[in-house]
């Protein structure tokens, strides 16, 4: 059997989110189970290396992380250096958003197949700007949208095709949990301060908003229109140095969206809240035929025919046990890591030019919709959000 290594700089991993999930669940553990296997005859083995501007954090990311199946993890700090090197086709970006640009105008440069986290920027224009780079180039190019492999999105999607919910009427999204302020030396903050500060490219509708776009494009339908309030509920925060900052953009965000099809979804946001509720994440479809919740991994339905008849009664506890009437939905199979699905159906795009829909266009649109969001907040009013 064949053996292609394929070379990919990982840029700016060392954060929480670039470590677990891209490098070590997704490219170690590529690697870990012998490559991606292409038929019969081929694997495609990636073949990394860290960049970034802390040589001290990229070591110690490779003292921790290089195995037998791996090797010594490489890295350098002379990024513009690798970006340049051909042994190194693809180039995946996982640094601070206001820095994306500048990176990937380089790897552009250097012909490199590009993918890169969420948002790819701040604003719809330089998302545009950063995807027409590359397609003007004729670059292949990707941007993470890993919700869509989520086993309970996957369950909710599986019930769709399959016609359970009749006409889907509505979808709500609720999510979020409480995360310290840091005045509390027990209680550490648990998220960067960075994401409570504008000037960073901070802010939740930024974040997640680009989610909820790429959701509910796949799963639901085309979004038409966008209603959208924001809040900074939390004034005052402590960052990683111990120091008080000021937090000057939104925590929380309650959205509304039309789609075309005429589906209603209404997805809250939010740093400020306790979980009450089955997950992070928790999406609930409500159609003609029947309902399902989905979180992260488990989804629940309810069937038409197994719908109670509440009666309005506040003057008695409920007679009727809610939960007793919802049945969860089976694992049909077992699913990978959804950051690693996306990465190996990428790999293979690249390789042997399998079709891939993520691009940075799609990624602009959740970008949009941010940026819709933050002007309907302004603004205080619908607005319609035109085709990409």
């Amino acid at each position: 059997m064949a053996i292609k290594r394929v070379g990919i700089i990982l840029n700016g991993v060392t954060g929480r989110m670039g470590t677990n999930q891209h490098l070590v669940r997704s490219i170690l553990g590529i690697i870990k189970q012998g490559g991606i296997k292409v038929g019969d005859d081929l694997v495609l083995m990636p073949d990394p290396i860290l960049t970034g501007r802390s040589e001290a954090k990229l070591k110690a990311l490779s003292d921790k992380h290089s195995t037998k199946e791996s090797g010594p993890l490489k890295y350098s700090t002379e990024v513009a250096k690798v970006i340049a090197d051909p042994a190194y086709p693809i180039f995946f970006d996982s640094s601070g958003t206001l820095q994306r640009a500048e990176f990937i105008e380089a790897a552009v440069k250097a012909g490199k197949s590009i993918y890169c986290e969420k948002p790819t920027a701040v604003t719809t224009a330089e998302a545009l700007r950063l995807a027409k780079l590359c397609e003007d180039a004729g670059l292949k190019n990707g941007v993470v949208q890993d919700k869509l492999w989520l086993p309970g999105l996957r369950k909710l999607q599986m019930l769709k095709e399959q016609g359970f919910f009749g006409r889907i009427l509505s979808v709500r999204g609720e999510f979020g949990y409480w995360v310290f302020t840091g005045h509390v030396a027990d209680q550490p903050a648990q998220r960067p301060s960075w994401n409570y500060r504008k000037a960073d490219g901070g802010g939740i509708m930024i974040d997640m908003l680009c989610h909820w776009r790429y959701v509910i494009d796949n799963l639901f339908g085309e979004v038409k229109a966008v209603s959208c309030l924001g809040g900074i509920h939390i004034g005052e925060r402590v960052d990683e140095k111990g120091k008080k900052y000021i937090c000057d953009t939104d925590d929380s965000a309650y959205a509304t969206f039309e789609l075309h099809n005429g589906i209603v979804c209404h997805f809250n946001s939010s740093w400020c809240v306790r979980v009450r509720r089955d997950d992070l994440l928790t999406v609930q479809v409500d159609g003609t035929d029947g309902s399902a919740v989905a979180g992260l991994r488990k989804c629940y339905a309810q069937h038409m025919a197994a719908t109670p008849k509440p009666v309005w009664n506040p003057d008695i506890d409920s007679p009727i046990d809610h939960f007793a009437h919802w049945s969860e939905v089976p694992s049909p199979m077992e699913y990978d890591n959804a950051f690693k699905i996306q990465w190996e159906l990428f790999i293979k795009h690249v390789c042997l030019d399998t079709p891939f829909r993520w691009t940075l266009r799609e990624g602009a649109k959740g970008v949009q919709l941010a940026e819709l969001g933050l002007q309907s907040w302004a603004e205080r009013r619908w607005l319609d959000v035109p085709k990409i």
